[in-house]
């Protein structure tokens, strides 16, 4: 491996984790910053096409999607279709008339860049405020407790990068050794033999994880939040590669050192963010209530 691949990486690393530990508005600012490169590699992307989007517009309205979720993500929810309508409205007055791949391409960048993302801040801050010990509420341990007494936010937030990262690492190696059978046109080197490794891990790791945070059921609840990251994780960099591929290119951008742009590695990210945030929020709290009311 390339020594700028291995650099880079360490430097990532560290700026993740620590941005993610710290929670508050660090996180918050660091999410900014990667949602803003991101953002403007998918344009290059949609630019390729000969597609024109509302570009400032829905790098602004996305920052807004993202900045909104760490204050109150009801306001979130309600900005979407008010800026998804905006975004139209602006089209209308270019000088060159828009398309409809101009609006689709506006509304898909702040869906996929802005939206989605959203819901890792809306994660994130889960227990933050009592937790804070930092100014602009972040977060440090005074100890390096166990994983169960750490924020809801933060622990659950660690759980599932490490679990899409070992997904990602897992369905590498597991294809490198064992990968025979053929995935997906869209992304050549994908196989079904390295699709069921990444899988296999990121079902391990959530398991165990939810021993370790004391999950109702701890086995089920685990398996299923291990399938779900694995299989969206999956799912997200099959999207980016489909629109690298639509695009001719081969990275969506150069910015890190032998890994390529941004996108190509957040890009099993996005589409995780909500499931994990609705499953922690909706399906867990249910599960406990049925839990309570059984042993009544």
């Amino acid at each position: 491996m390339p020594l700028s691949r291995i650099l880079s990486t360490i430097v990532a690393l560290i700026l993740a984790l620590g941005t993610t530990f710290l929670g508050g508005w660090y996180f918050t600012v660091g999410f900014s910053i990667l949602v803003c490169i991101a953002h403007r590699e998918y344009l290059e992307l949609v630019r390729a096409k000969g597609i024109y989007p509302a570009a400032k517009t829905s790098l602004f309205l996305s920052l807004a999607l993202v900045l909104l979720s760490t204050l109150d993500s009801q306001l979130t929810d309600a900005l979407l279709p008010i800026a998804g309508t905006c975004i139209c409205f602006y089209l209308l007055f270019k000088p060159k008339m828009a398309t409809i791949a101009d609006l689709a391409a506006s509304i898909l960048g702040l869906f996929y860049i802005g939206y989605l993302p959203s819901f890792w801040l809306r994660l994130r801050t889960l227990g933050s405020e009592a937790a804070s010990n930092l100014p602009l509420g972040g977060y440090w341990p005074q100890t390096w407790p166990h994983l169960s007494d750490l924020p809801t936010g933060l622990s659950v937030t660690l759980l599932s990068f490490i679990c899409i990262s070992m997904a990602d690492s897992a369905a590498y190696v597991g294809g490198k050794w064992l990968g025979r059978t053929h995935f997906s046109d869209i992304s050549p080197k994908k196989t079904v033999e390295g699709a069921v490794f990444g899988i296999l891990g990121s079902v391990i790791l959530a398991t165990l994880g939810a021993k370790f945070l004391n999950w109702p059921f701890w086995v089920g609840t685990g398996v299923a939040f291990g399938l779900l990251l694995g299989i969206a994780s999956l799912m997200g960099d099959l999207i980016e590669s489909l629109m690298k591929r639509d695009a001719g290119v081969k990275d969506s951008g150069k910015l890190i050192p032998g890994h390529g742009g941004i996108l190509d590695r957040v890009d099993s990210y996005i589409f995780t963010a909500p499931f994990v945030y609705y499953f922690i929020t909706l399906l867990l709290p249910l599960l406990s209530q049925w839990v309570g009311f059984s042993g009544q």
